[in-house]
């Protein structure tokens, strides 16, 4: 459903009504930073998001095999 200038209008001169002409001022400049925040917060997010799709994963390191452990048990068998 559209808007229509006459609801805007209306809208405006409630507002006005409200909150009088002295506090206008300030809250549109409220609703700026809220804006601007609100849109900040929305890029970080998305550039975070694409910079993770476009990350490739890592190879994993080449592991070396694991060493031969010798425990108690084997230096008592070869010297019997």
């Amino acid at each position: 459903m559209p808007f229509h200038w006459f609801y805007i209008v209306g809208l405006l001169l409630i507002v006005l009504i409200i909150f009088g002409p002295g506090r206008l001022p300030e809250l549109g400049g409220a609703v700026g930073k809220a804006m601007r925040e609100f849109r900040k917060a929305t890029n970080e997010l998305t550039n975070e998001v694409k910079a993770s799709v476009d990350a490739k994963p890592e190879a994993p390191a080449p592991s070396a095999p694991p060493a031969p452990s010798t425990t108690s048990s084997d230096t008592t068998k070869t010297s019997s």
